[in-house]
C-alpha cells in the first residue's frame, strides 16, 4: 500500500503530466526501444507508428495516478492488461525495465526533482507487482490445466478456409498430438511469427471462433491493409506450416445465466468472438431468445453467413439481422437493412431488463452501437464489449 505522502506527491504532478499528453508515452517508449531494441520482438510496432499504443499507455498512466487511493477501480483494467501480457509472455525482469525508462522520461521532459521521482517510483512498483502477481497466477492456471502449456507451442496448419474476400479461417493443430488447452467463448489466441522476411519477431491475437473442444483452435484473419501478420498469413501461409502459439487469454467472454437473453453485436472481422459465442449458446441449447446483429460493407466482406445460419438453427429463439453499408446487385436477399445498423429496429426484443449485450467491432461502430443501447436505458453492467489493439474508453 502506498502512504498518504506518496499519493499526494503523485497526484500533484498530474495537470503537468496531463499538459505533456501523448508526448510524454511518444518519448518513454522511444527511449526504451532505443536503449532495448529486443523489446521490438514484443511491441506491435505498427501500433507504435499510428500512435494506438502511445495514446492507450497515457491514459493508462493518467487513471493509475488518479486512482492511487481506490485501485480496486482499476481491476477491470489490470485484468485485461494481464491476460494481454501473458499472450505475448512478458516476463517480471521487463518491468523494472519498464519503470527505469517511465522516471527517466518523467525525468527529461518535466525535472520534478528526486522527491516526485521517489514517489512515482514507490507508485510504480505498486502496480508492478499487482501485474507480476496477477500474469503468475495466469501462468500457473494456464499451464496446469489438461492440454495447457507456459509460453508457446508448435502448432501445424491444418486448414485454410476464405470466408470472404478479404477474411481466412485458420485450423491448427499441435504438432506431436495430445489435447489442447480449453477456452471461454470470446478469447483469443495469440500467434509468434517470425519469418525470414520479417525483421522482428511478431505477436498477434486473433479471436477463437469455434466452441472449446480440446482438440485444435480456429481462429479468422482479415486482411488488412499495413496488416505484417495478416499479410504473411494470407499470402504464405500454407496447410502443413509450423507456428509457434500462446494458449487462449482475454479477459472478454460469455458469462450470462442460463436463462439470460443474449444479443450479439459485430461489425466486419468483429463477429469472430461472437461466433464462437453463438456455437456455445447453440451446444448448451439456450432456450433464452438470442439476437445476431451484423454490419458488412457488402455481401464480398459479409463472412460466416452460412454458418451462422445453420448454428443459429438449433437455437429455439434466434434471430438474426444484417446491414449492410453498400449492398451489391448480388447482395439481394443476403442482407434485411441498408445503410448503419440501427438496433431499434428490434427494440421489442431486446427491450428485456435481462439481456446482456455483447459488442466487437471497428471502434467508431461500437461507439454508435454503445450510444443507442444508453438511449435506450440499457445499463453498463449489461453492455460488454471487445477492442481490437490497444484499449480505449467508449
Amino acid at each position: 500500500m502506498l502512504d498518504a505522502q506518496t499519493i499526494a506527491t503523485v497526484k500533484s504532478t498530474l495537470p503537468a503530466i496531463a499538459a505533456c499528453g501523448p508526448a510524454l508515452t511518444a518519448h518513454f517508449y522511444d527511449r526504451m526501444l532505443s536503449r532495448h531494441p529486443e523489446l521490438k520482438n514484443v511491441f506491435n510496432m505498427n501500433n507504435q507508428r499510428n500512435g494506438d499504443q502511445r495514446e492507450a499507455l497515457f491514459n493508462a498512466i493518467c487513471a493509475y495516478g488518479a486512482n492511487l487511493e481506490n485501485l480496486a477501480v482499476l481491476l477491470p483494467a489490470v485484468e485485461k492488461i494481464a491476460q494481454k501480457h501473458t499472450s505475448l509472455n512478458i516476463q517480471p525482469e521487463q518491468y523494472a525495465i519498464v519503470g527505469e525508462n517511465l522516471l527517466a522520461t518523467i525525468q527529461e521532459l518535466l525535472n520534478p526533482g528526486d522527491e516526485v521521482l521517489a514517489a512515482w517510483g514507490r507508485a510504480y512498483n505498486v502496480l508492478a507487482d499487482v501485474f507480476i502477481r496477477r500474469e503468475e497466477e495466469i501462468y500457473q492456471a494456464t499451464e496446469q490445466q489438461t492440454g495447457g502449456w507456459r509460453g508457446t507451442r508448435a502448432f501445424r496448419i491444418s486448414a485454410i478456409e476464405p470466408q470472404s474476400e478479404a477474411i481466412k479461417s485458420f485450423t491448427f493443430t499441435p504438432v506431436g498430438g495430445g489435447p489442447v488447452a480449453a477456452f471461454k467463448p470470446g478469447q483469443y489466441l495469440t500467434v509468434h511469427l517470425q519469418p525470414a522476411s520479417f525483421e522482428h519477431h511478431q505477436i498477434r491475437q486473433y479471436s477463437l471462433t469455434h466452441r472449446s473442444n480440446g482438440q485444435h483452435y480456429r481462429i479468422a484473419v482479415k486482411r488488412e491493409a499495413q496488416g505484417t501478420v495478416s499479410g504473411w498469413l494470407h499470402e504464405h501461409g500454407r496447410v502443413g506450416d509450423v507456428l509457434q502459439l500462446a494458449a487462449p487469454h482475454g479477459d472478454f467472454f460469455l458469462d450470462i445465466e442460463p436463462l439470460t437473453p443474449v444479443a450479439l453485436i459485430s461489425a466486419g472481422v468483429g463477429q469472430t468472438p461472437m461466433l464462437a459465442m453463438l456455437h456455445a449458446l447453440a451446444a448448451a441449447h439456450h432456450p433464452a431468445p438470442v439476437s445476431w446483429l451484423h454490419a458488412a460493407e457488402n455481401g464480398r466482406q459479409h463472412a460466416f453467413a452460412r454458418e451462422v445460419r445453420d448454428t443459429g438453427a438449433l437455437l429455439s429463439d434466434f434471430v438474426s439481422r444484417v446491414w449492410y453499408r453498400h449492398p451489391t446487385a448480388e447482395d439481394i436477399g443476403r442482407y434485411d437493412a441498408q445503410g448503419v445498423m440501427d438496433i431499434s429496429q428490434l427494440s421489442a426484443r431486446l427491450a428485456s431488463p435481462e439481456t446482456h449485450f455483447y459488442l466487437c467491432g471497428p471502434l467508431p461502430f461500437m461507439q454508435h452501437v454503445v450510444a443507442q443501447l444508453r438511449d435506450a436505458g440499457v445499463a453498463a453492467t449489461r453492455i460488454h464489449y471487445e477492442l481490437f489493439g490497444p484499449h480505449k474508453g467508449m
